[in-house]
C-alpha cells in the first residue's frame, strides 16, 4: 500500500504557517510584560489546543491530540504462512542466501553442483509479511485486509510496545478486501476505535495510522480526494485519499478530525513502485457492514441473481433504442441460478431494481448484494424498446464460482460478406457450435476496433438467435426497418460471451 504529499497542498500549508507566526509573536511581544499578571481563567483558555481561523471554522495547527486518541487502537499484524521453516542443507550447510531475482549472482549460485551446496528443489518455506489493522471491540476484534492474512498459518499482533499476542482468524471477505481477527486472551480491556457514520466529503482531512515497511506506528496526514472510485476490484466504491499510505500499510485505518476511522487502507496507484499520492480506503459504511456480518456469522451473505452483466454504451443504446446509455446489460444467464427459471434472457436491459434506479453493471451488482437471500426483487427490464417488470427470487451469493468450459468455435470455408458489419461469417464445421464464426474482418472497422477478431461466433443479433448467415441479414434488415444506427451482437470469444454493438456503415 502507498500514498502521497502533494507539493502544492504542502506549500499551500507552510504558507499559512509563514502569514501567522509573525502575528502570533507580535501579540505575544505585546503582551510579554502583562501576561504575568493574566487570571486563572484567561491561562486555561490559552492552554487549549491552538486553532487558526478560517472561512468555514478553526482548522487545527496540530493533529497530536487526535493522535494520542487514536493511535494505541492501532496495531501491526504480523503474519507467517506456508510450510515449515528452511532448514539446513547437506552436511549441515548453511541453506544458500536468498538473491533478489535481479542480482547477479542469482544464476550463480542456482546452478552450483550439490557437492557445493547447489540449488535443492522443493524445499518448503515459509513467508512472513505485515500488515496493520484496528481494534474495534475491548475484547479484542481487529479490523485488517483480507490480503494481509490470506494464507496465514499463524498470525499475531503487536502495539506500540512490541509484545506480539496470538490471534484467530474470525472471517474474510474477498469482495471488499476486508478480515476480522481475534486476538487470544487479551491482558484487560484494550483501547478501541469505532467506524464513522457521518459522510465524508472531497477536502475533508483524514489520518492514516499503521505499519508502513515493518516500522510500527506511522502516522501521515492528507485529504479526501475523491469519492466512490471504481478500482476494478469487484462493484464495491473506494475512498480516494492523498495521506501517504506504503507497503505494510494494508488494513490499517483513516481517521477523520473525530477520531472515527472513515476507510481502512487497502490499496495504492503507484506506476512507479513508490509513493505517488493515491490511495484507496474501504468506506467505513461498507467496511462495518461486511465487520458486523463476519463477527456475527464468520461469512458474508448477499443476494444473487445468477447473470453475468454488462454496462450499456452510447452504441449499445442506440442498437436498444434507449432514449440514454444507462442499465446493466444481460449477455448470459448462469446455469441453475435464480434468474434462469425467470423470463429474463439474454439481450434485456435491467432499468431498476424494486424501483429503484440502476446507473451500470456497477449499480446494479452492489444493489442486488445489498438484498438478502431468498428476497423476491421486482426488475423492470427493457427488451429491445419494451418494457416489463420481471419478479424473481435472489439466492445466495456463491463462494467459489465455477467457469464453464466451451470449446472455441473455428471458421468454416464457406462465408457470407457482411459490410455494412465490416466483417465474413461461415457455418461453424462442428455441429455442436452454436451461431456462425467471424472469417474475415476489416482490421479499420468499427467491429475490429471493438474487439471482434476471426474467430469469435456470433450467437444473437439484436434478439434473434443466429442459426445461419441468413439470420444475421435479417437481423441487420430488422435494425436498419427500425431506423438504428448500431446492431447489437451477442457475441462468444473463447469461454466468454458478452455484447457488443457495432455501428452500421453505409455499405451493404
Amino acid at each position: 500500500m502507498q500514498v502521497p504529499s502533494p507539493n502544492s497542498r504542502g506549500f499551500v500549508r507552510g504558507a499559512v504557517a509563514w502569514r501567522t507566526v509573525p502575528v502570533a509573536l507580535l501579540a505575544a511581544t505585546a503582551l510579554g510584560g502583562f501576561a504575568l499578571w493574566l487570571p486563572d481563567a484567561a491561562l486555561a483558555q490559552r492552554a487549549e489546543p491552538p486553532t487558526v481561523a478560517t472561512p468555514f471554522g478553526r482548522a487545527p495547527y496540530s493533529f497530536a491530540d487526535i493522535i494520542e486518541k487514536v493511535k494505541p487502537a492501532v496495531v501491526s499484524i504480523h503474519v507467517l504462512s506456508g510450510g515449515s521453516p528452511r532448514v539446513a542443507s547437506r552436511g549441515g550447510r548453511d541453506p544458500l542466501p536468498e538473491l533478489p531475482d535481479d542480482h547477479p549472482l542469482k544464476e550463480f549460485f542456482k546452478h552450483l553442483p550439490k557437492e557445493f551446496g547447489g540449488a535443492i528443489p522443493n524445499i518448503p518455506r515459509r513467508a512472513r509479511a505485515q500488515g496493520s489493522g484496528f481494534v474495534i471491540t475491548p475484547d479484542g476484534y481487529v479490523v485488517t485486509n483480507n490480503h494481509v492474512v490470506s494464507g496465514a498459518s499463524k498470525i499475531q499482533i503487536s502495539f506500540d510496545d512490541r509484545e506480539k499476542l496470538d490471534a484467530t482468524l474470525v472471517g474474510t471477505d474477498a469482495r471488499t478486501d476486508i478480515a476480522v481477527l481475534k486476538i487470544k486472551n487479551p491482558k484487560g480491556p484494550l483501547p478501541t476505535v469505532r467506524f464513522s457514520t457521518k459522510p465524508v466529503r472531497v477536502g475533508d482531512w483524514v489520518l492514516a495510522v499503521g505499519n508502513p515497511f515493518g516500522l510500527g506506528g506511522t502516522v501521515t496526514a492528507g485529504i479526501v480526494s475523491a469519492l466512490s472510485r471504481d478500482i476494478g476490484s469487484g462493484p464495491y466504491d473506494f475512498l480516494q485519499i492523498d495521506a501517504a499510505v506504503n507497503k505494510g500499510n494494508s488494513g490499517g485505518p483513516t481517521f477523520n478530525l473525530e477520531g472515527e476511522v472513515v476507510g481502512v487502507n487497502t490499496a495504492i496507484y503507484s506506476p512507479s513502485g513508490g509513493n505517488v499520492g493515491i490511495a484507496f480506503a474501504v468506506p467505513a459504511k461498507t467496511a462495518s457492514d461486511v465487520v458486523d456480518q463476519l463477527r456475527t456469522n464468520k461469512t458474508v451473505s448477499r443476494g444473487w441473481l445468477g447473470v453475468k452483466i454488462e454496462s450499456v454504451d452510447e452504441d449499445k443504446a442506440a442498437s436498444l433504442g434507449l432514449k440514454e446509455p444507462r442499465g446493466a446489460l444481460v449477455n448470459e444467464l448462469t446455469p441453475g441460478g435464480p434468474a434462469s427459471s425467470s423470463t429474463l434472457r439474454a439481450g434485456d436491459v435491467i432499468l431498476a431494481v424494486n424501483g429503484m434506479r440502476v446507473e451500470d453493471s456497477r449499480d446494479l451488482a452492489r444493489k442486488i448484494a445489498d438484498l438478502a437471500p431468498s428476497s423476491n426483487v421486482d426488475l423492470e427490464v427493457t427488451r429491445y424498446g419494451k418494457t416489463e417488470t420481471i419478479r424473481i427470487k435472489l439466492g445466495t451469493f456463491p463462494t467459489d464460482g465455477q467457469i464453464a468450459s466451451a470449446p472455441q468455435a473455428k471458421p468454416d470455408s464457406d462465408a457470407t460478406d457482411l459490410a455494412a458489419l465490416g466483417f465474413s461469417v461461415g457455418v461453424s464445421p462442428d455441429s455442436k457450435d452454436e451461431g456462425v464464426v467471424i472469417k474475415d474482418i476489416d482490421n479499420g472497422s468499427d467491429a475490429a476496433l471493438k474487439g471482434l477478431r476471426v474467430g469469435d461466433v456470433l450467437l444473437e443479433v439484436q434478439g434473434r438467435v443466429i442459426k445461419s448467415p441468413d439470420d444475421v441479414v435479417a437481423g441487420l434488415k430488422t435494425a436498419r426497418d427500425d431506423g438504428r444506427k448500431a446492431v447489437l451482437l451477442r457475441v462468444k470469444q473463447g469461454d466468454t460471451i458478452r455484447f457488443v454493438a457495432v455501428q452500421l456503415n453505409s455499405k451493404g
